[in-house]
């Protein structure tokens, strides 16, 4: 798996980027507001910490997951110990999510402890081989370390942005009180801040959001390998970005990067898709299946818009997604798919 070492050169290279820019953050704010810098790092590293140590437990219960009890669902419990012994991996904790949504995800601190959890939208819309490939994906994620580097690596624009709106709040209450008196040299330190944390905070999201948008790649590209069918999954993803899309709430912000699909891309690329249903309705049948949604998402995603917007994206475009997987599936046909070409079309 040579390119595997890409993917951990990224993942450096992003952590090593947002790290140096917040670093530079971090001494020019404490620089204008005259506090020791020491302060700042030592409060960034307890922040990440508490994130770290947290996450799991704010995860559960956002998402009200149940876990499974053994020999409560054996067809999912025997596929996901299959696969995740073909992987080298413990096999994680299995839960269910009481949400008719077509999705799933993986968390917690260490492969070790790795929960993988499915909603109940996913095993009633996809059929066994599709929930198969989705499994595989998100053993990928365990495999690369992907929750890990992310939950630490997300905290510093999280931090970024509390620090905009805690200077900004402060700076607009001293503003109002430095008119009464002589003197508002606070006032505007703090208004800089704000205005200066506000644009580490795009920079830094960029970073995380470029990162997040490649594991997603790695993590298709290793279902196919682990699995065997990439197909299989390239319908999954249709099907989960078709499902998304008709979901009343699609934001879920402190839990996007997690999820095999983001509600609120899925809602973005089926909104314009059924604007224009007539013209991808191939068959004249009233009805888009998964072949027409296919081509329908390849000419939506060439669009200038699209690829500009794509960069505040957790997640790479469905089309994006599923030309990997059909140029690995063209591979296998070759005979000449190997494990060490697992990435090679990343």
């Amino acid at each position: 798996m040579a390119r595997l070492a890409q993917l951990r050169v990224s993942m450096t290279v992003s952590v090593l980027l947002v790290s140096i820019i917040f670093a530079g953050f971090l001494a020019v704010i404490m620089a204008l507001l005259r506090f020791h810098l020491i302060w700042a790092v030592v409060g960034t590293l307890f922040f990440i910490l508490i994130q770290y140590l947290i996450g799991p437990a704010m995860v559960r219960a956002s998402t009200r997951l149940r876990y499974l009890r053994e020999g409560e669902h054996p067809w999912l419990e025997s596929t996901v110990k299959d696969l995740a012994l073909k992987s080298g991996l413990p096999t994680p904790k299995l839960a269910i999510v009481p949400d008719k949504t077509p999705n799933a995800f993986v968390f917690g601190r260490t492969r070790g402890d790795a929960t993988l959890a499915v909603h109940e939208g996913l095993l009633t819309q996809l059929n066994q081989e599709e929930v198969r490939g989705v499994i595989g994906h998100e053993l990928g994620h365990v495999r690369h370390s992907d929750f890990l580097v992310m939950t630490a690596l997300s905290s510093l624009p999280l931090l970024a942005y509390l620090i905009y709106r805690g200077t900004y709040e402060a700076a607009r209450v001293t503003g109002r009180a430095s008119r009464k008196k002589e003197g508002g040299g606070l006032a505007v330190a703090l208004f800089v801040v704000a205005i200066f944390s506000y644009i580490i905070y795009i920079i830094s999201l960029l970073c995380v959001m470029r990162l997040s948008r490649l594991r997603e790649h790695y993590a298709d590209a290793y279902s196919a390998y682990v699995t065997g069918s990439p197909r299989q999954l390239a319908s999954a993803l249709t099907k989960i970005t078709y499902g998304l899309s008709l979901t009343p709430n699609p934001e879920r912000e402190g839990a996007r990067t997690f999820y095999i699909g983001d509600p609120a891309l899925a809602k973005q690329e089926c909104h314009s898709i059924m604007q224009r249903k007539e013209e991808h309705d191939l068959d004249r049948d009233g009805v888009l299946d998964e072949r027409e949604l296919e081509l329908a998402m390849e000419k939506e995603a060439k669009s200038r818009w699209t690829t500009i917007n794509r960069w505040f994206h957790t997640h790479p475009p469905t089309f994006q997604r599923i030309l990997l997987l059909r140029e690995i599936q063209n591979e296998m046909a070759t005979g000449r798919y190997t494990r060490e070409r697992v990435y090679a079309h990343v």
